[in-house]
């Protein structure tokens, strides 16, 4: 991919967080990356670049073009490069061992429930929130919730049997005020699930109650002069917000599921894929249609939806959806949801295929600059050369030599006023003896001519030819 390719591309990247591919010619993903600003980070691997590693500039040569989904912050980012390394193990990347993966927080699933950490989530094991891309942050998150709420970190049995028979005894956790006590009744089971669900709701990212409470506590310490405890209250409330950046692009509950948007112009319908694995987005995929004949939406996505399916040989039964697609099959389950982690999903889905609608139209509006660009060159051409063709196949030939020895000439092919590397030519002069520039450019161009003859292929319009009436007149001889 050169530097000219990334100019055309370049005002359709967004400066938002995201997660980028580099492509190969057969559209293999070569290298995953993420990035906190994309148009920064892609930026970086054209022009004069700082990283001048062998295997960043081979991955670019390889590449043909890249592509990217936006997501909502760099945790998202992270995550999401993790998820679609494991699942397409690119060439250039770094691969990812089997590994602990991940952290979770697990809510038991028992009377009085507690929170803990987890490596993984499981079935029956309770309910997971997460991942989270570090263990400092789960145990971070964990210390925050015990600060915040009173929840017993104990791992006794207190089954409504063993309560009444005064089993148990308070330990220091309830003296520090750190638990309210229910294993010996002093805390109800009603009010214990009641912090249950506000300590849900903050983990599921639903932060609006929990940091209005902080607020009115810390304004009322404040108010009666306590100042310390309200100190204390803000530190709480600025590591809370701090952790308001949890992911909703990986979902443990979201286990296999698709997500399909459209977006339409006069001529063409865009369709973004995305595939929910596990709990993670594992693949992204958007496809250009042309409209003909069907022109609405609905039906747009339908037959979208099963090319992408068949593609994909996906098995998966429910698709998340912006609004309900007649012609699919019966045993597809279509939501169309409202709020919540899917309807998040589908906004990230809908923004992502926006902005590949917008690059392509950049891309068509670029092509046909340089398109109209080249045409006004090669007509420029040919009036002051006086030609009868539009030169659209030029040859140019040179002769060199290496401290007198070793005499080599070249050709370069250009096609439609742009390079065409793949037909360029070395030639190790044969007939010449010693340094003889005339007659090592009549060997070249003899021997380039006669090939070409010999094969049938065309033959170019304008023959270039370096140095002076002595090369060119040697030229015109083997012509």
């Amino acid at each position: 991919m050169t530097d000219q390719d990334y100019k055309i591309l370049q005002p359709t990247i967004p400066p938002e967080p995201g997660v980028y591919q580099f492509l190969d010619e057969k559209g293999k993903i070569l290298y995953v990356g993420k990035a906190k600003s994309l148009k920064n980070r892609l930026a970086s691997y054209f022009g004069v670049r700082q990283d001048k590693r062998q295997k960043t500039e081979a991955m670019i040569r390889n590449a043909v073009t890249f592509r990217f989904t936006i997501v909502n912050s760099e945790t998202d980012a992270l995550l999401m490069e993790s998820s679609l390394i494991r699942e397409h193990q690119p060439k250039y990347n770094i691969m990812l061992k089997g590994g602990d993966g991940y952290p979770y927080i697990c809510l038991s699933n028992e009377r009085f429930p507690k929170l803990s950490f987890a490596r993984r989530a499981y079935k029956g094991g309770g309910e997971f929130f997460g991942p989270y891309p570090s263990k400092g942050r789960v145990f971070g998150l964990l210390e925050l919730v015990r600060n915040l709420f009173q929840l017993r970190t104990c791992q006794l049995n207190l089954s409504e049997e063993n309560i009444n028979r005064n089993k148990f005894k308070v330990c220091l956790e309830y003296h520090i005020k750190k638990c309210g006590g229910p294993c010996v009744g002093l805390q109800s089971e009603a009010d214990y699930s009641e912090t249950v669900s506000q300590i849900r709701n903050m983990l599921k990212g639903n932060f609006t109650a929990v940091q209005r409470a902080l607020r009115e506590t810390m304004q009322t310490q404040a108010e009666n002069l306590d100042f310390e405890r309200a100190q204390q209250t803000k530190e709480r409330l600025a590591l809370f917000e701090d952790y308001q950046g949890k992911s909703t692009v990986v979902n443990p509950k979201l286990t296999d599921m698709e997500v399909y948007t459209i977006q339409t112009d006069e001529t063409n319908a865009y369709v973004n894929f995305m595939r929910i694995a596990s709990g993670a987005v594992i693949h992204t995929f958007t496809i250009d249609m042309v409209k003909n004949l069907t022109q609405e939406e609905d039906e747009l996505l339908a037959f979208a939806i099963l090319d992408l399916r068949q593609r994909f040989k996906s098995t998966c039964t429910e698709l998340i959806v912006p609004f309900a697609v007649e012609g699919l099959p019966e045993n597809l389950l279509q939501t169309v949801p409202l709020i919540g982690d899917k309807k998040k999903l589908l906004e990230l889905s809908a923004k992502n295929v926006l902005y590949h609608k917008e690059q392509i139209h950049k891309q068509n509006l670029a092509k046909l600059n340089q398109q109209t660009s080249v045409e006004r060159v090669m007509l420029t051409l040919k009036q002051d050369l006086n030609m009868k063709e539009m030169p659209q196949h030029i040859e140019c030939f040179d002769n060199s030599n290496f401290q007198g020895s070793f005499p080599v000439s070249s050709c370069v092919v250009f096609r439609n006023a742009r390079p065409a590397k793949r037909e360029y030519r070395h030639f190790n002069v044969k007939t010449v003896v010693g340094i003889d520039d005339f007659a090592s450019m009549e060997e070249a161009v003899f021997r380039r001519y006669r090939r070409l003859l010999n094969e049938g292929t065309s033959l170019p319009q304008l023959i270039v030819i370096d140095g002076g009436k002595g090369q060119l007149g040697a030229a015109v001889k083997s012509l």
